[in-house]
């Protein structure tokens, strides 16, 4: 099952599923908790983030074509990063260029499969890390490279946390329904051209792993959102680089999930 979190013509915010590119069906209930479908369909004016989460959790350098194409070494563990949790923003809105990264934006796309925790996990085991999957979403690691390399202090937080750079959507795929997260295709077009195109069997680390790493002596609360890398092709690695600018159109694709697309444009003061 394929759930969406959105604005109703109404104007209101819901759950949904059965999402038919216009209209969904309600969900009465807590996703993370017990819901039901309500039979009741209503119209799908925008969409909203699949989750508002608790934390965003990022894994760096976690395919195997990726850490070539970077020149870096396969980590011996899993690279952790954060977001900002406001950094969030959902299927079809605008992906923002800020201002102060206007003299020199650099600003790049990763997609990246999402993974959505359901019930807290601590300590758990790599064979019982999957049981607290709550479901699969696409994702976009938006990342201003000027202040991921030189204008953070060495840290990656601040270039990747900027508001809007952490597209979801536009569903989220109930864990049931992709048994093997380590078995998806995974793409992203920029302005209809195909610029990443694999596997999540490159992962360095598989989902379980990343999981099972985690949560060592680490509550992972529900709702937490885990970023789990991004393959080959990202735009400053190419030659030349080749960045997000107003007017793009960039897109995300996972099987099993569906497309995550979005527009970009420059900060209005």
């Amino acid at each position: 099952m394929k759930i969406v979190r959105f604005v109703t013509s109404e104007g209101y915010a819901a759950w949904g599923s059965r999402w038919d590119g216009s209209t969904a069906e309600l969900i009465n209930g807590d996703i993370f908790g017990s819901w039901h479908e309500t039979g009741v369909r209503v119209g799908v004016a925008s969409f909203l983030p699949v989750i508002q989460p608790a934390a965003v959790l990022c894994i760096g350098l976690n395919y195997r074509g990726h850490a070539r194409e970077t020149g870096f070494d396969l980590p011996q563990y899993p690279a952790l990063f954060m977001k900002n949790p406001g950094a969030v923003t959902g299927h079809g809105a605008d992906i923002v260029i800020p201002d102060c990264c206007a003299d020199r934006p650099e600003v790049d796309y990763e997609a990246e499969l999402g993974v959505v925790i359901k019930t807290p996990a601590r300590d758990v085991s790599e064979t019982r890390a999957l049981d607290h999957v709550l479901g699969y979403t696409c994702a976009n690691d938006v990342s201003a490279r000027q202040w991921q390399k030189h204008a953070g202090a060495g840290q990656w937080v601040r270039g990747k946390s900027f508001d809007t750079f952490c597209p979801l959507g536009p569903v989220l795929t109930l864990a049931k329904a992709i048994p093997d997260p380590q078995d998806l295709a995974i793409c992203c077009r920029l302005n209809g051209e195909v610029v990443q195109d694999s596997h999540t069997s490159d992962m360095v680390f598989s989902v379980a792993q990343i999981i099972s790493y985690l949560s060592q002596s680490t509550t992972l609360l529900a709702g937490t959102l885990i970023l789990t890398g991004t393959p080959e092709g990202v735009g400053y690695t190419r030659k030349p680089p080749r960045y997000l600018g107003p007017g793009d159109r960039v897109a995300v694709e996972v099987e099993g999930i569906g497309t995550l697309e979005n527009g970009i444009r420059a900060q209005k003061n």
